[in-house]
């Protein structure tokens, strides 16, 4: 496949203080530095005391298709990369090459004139990205029914909220010819509802073979989006490789999971295999609405386990969690397990809303989670009449979770 994006040998440097030179004795002072044999002035003093790597010596390369999540703490340098790929900022050594129009979700207040409206702002963006005015009324319907905007169409964005800002940013990006797509962080502003809009967006716009390189925390995305991911270290690239593989080195060094969470390193070898079974009893992925659906979890440990539990967690794509089945709340019993057993709980009439959903899986021993898998499988929820109205749910309006109520009306 063709690589649409290059980055060769990548480094910034930021200079966290500079001295001047403003009056006859600053230059006299240093006339007399150099005259003594001080080869550096102290503009170079400064620099080498007080500067700061926000990236140093990063190459990568990302393919025509191909959705990259590229992850790390605050501060590792994942912003400024963006902002040199979007032609903000120059790298202080190397270079990067991008083949093909690129749109960029940056920080809130990039790629629009805060002036003009969000029409004048469409049209804008469009005149960059090389397209004619005819080419963009052609979208524009799609584009302000997507951003959810159309009352505010022609009001200056400099009055938008942050979330209709963000709806229309993404709006563009997307629906405008733009080969190359930057995202960083910019969704996590969005309501739910929309967040869930716009993975199913991202998801469409690599199937038309464009490229997206995505900048989140919020791993559950990531590992549901990405089959590659980044992870960057204090400006250094330190791996490159599989999401789940990159994601875990991600955790480890975060501190937000200790190592016994990773195949039970800690305390014994601990496997799982998870399969979602159908009303009959069949291995599927998507259920509708109302359905039961049964989680089967296969755990394989060369340890054995004295007081075994298992809880399953049922999240949304951004790792919201929603609902959770746990043995320690629900079951009075810990198991042995020697080698080898098989968990299965039943959700009779599940009551989520269409869409897809994330499971987790953790395996305990006693009270101590001693392995865990943050994408064990995904659940897809189909529409149905579950109201018996004749009419299918809507994510957008109903949240989450699909609530049964008993309705009485009198005229009064």
């Amino acid at each position: 496949m063709a690589k649409v994006i290059e980055v060769k040998n990548i480094s910034k440097l930021y200079a966290l203080g500079v001295v001047q030179f403003n009056t006859l004795r600053d230059s006299l002072l240093e006339r007399w530095r150099l005259w003594r044999g001080e080869r550096k002035s102290p503009l170079e003093r400064s620099l080498s005391s007080n500067t700061f790597w926000a990236l140093k010596d990063v190459s990568f390369s990302v393919e025509r298709g191909e959705i990259v999540g590229l992850i790390g703490k605050n501060a590792a340098g994942k912003s400024t990369l963006l902002r040199i790929l979007s032609h903000i900022t120059k790298p202080t050594e190397g270079r990067a090459i991008l083949r093909g129009r690129v749109g960029s979700l940056l920080e809130i207040g990039t790629g629009f004139h805060p002036e003009l409206t969000g029409r004048e702002n469409i049209y804008l963006n469009g005149a960059i990205f090389g397209m004619r005015k005819s080419e963009v009324k052609r979208k524009l319907d799609e584009i302000v029914a997507f951003a959810e905007i159309e009352a505010f169409l022609d009001t200056p964005v400099k009055r938008y909220s942050s979330g209709m800002y963000v709806r229309l940013a993404f709006a563009v990006a997307a629906h405008l010819e733009a080969e190359i797509l930057l995202v960083d962080e910019v969704l996590a502003v969005g309501d739910i509802s929309f967040q869930r809009k716009c993975l199913g967006k991202m998801g469409d716009v690599v199937k038309e073979g464009r490229t997206i390189l995505l900048v989140s925390h919020q791993m559950a995305a990531v590992e549901n989006l990405c089959s590659r991911a980044l992870l960057l270290e204090k400006g250094r690239l330190t791996l490159e490789g599989s999401t789940e593989e990159v994601i875990k080195q991600y955790l480890k060094g975060n501190g937000r999971l200790s190592e016994k969470f990773f195949k039970g390193e800690a305390q014994g070898h601990v496997q799982i295999k998870m399969t979602l079974l159908s009303e009959d009893g069949h291995p599927v992925d998507t259920v509708r609405c109302g359905e039961d659906v049964t989680f089967v979890v296969e755990i394989h440990t060369e340890i054995p386990l004295q007081k075994a539990g298992l809880g399953i967690g049922i999240s949304d794509m951004w790792g919201q969690r929603i609902a959770t089945f746990h043995t320690h709340y629900q079951c009075d019993s810990k198991w042995e397990i020697q080698e080898k057993a098989i968990f299965k709980v039943t959700w009779p009439e599940n009551f989520l809303c269409p869409g897809p959903y994330l499971i987790t899986a953790s395996v305990f021993e006693g009270e101590v989670a001693i392995s865990y898998w943050p994408n064990a499988a995904t659940l897809n929820i189909a529409p149905s009449d579950y109201f018996k109205t004749g009419k299918l749910p809507n994510p957008s309006h109903q949240g989450y979770v699909l609530v049964k109520g008993k309705w009485e009306v009198r005229d009064l």
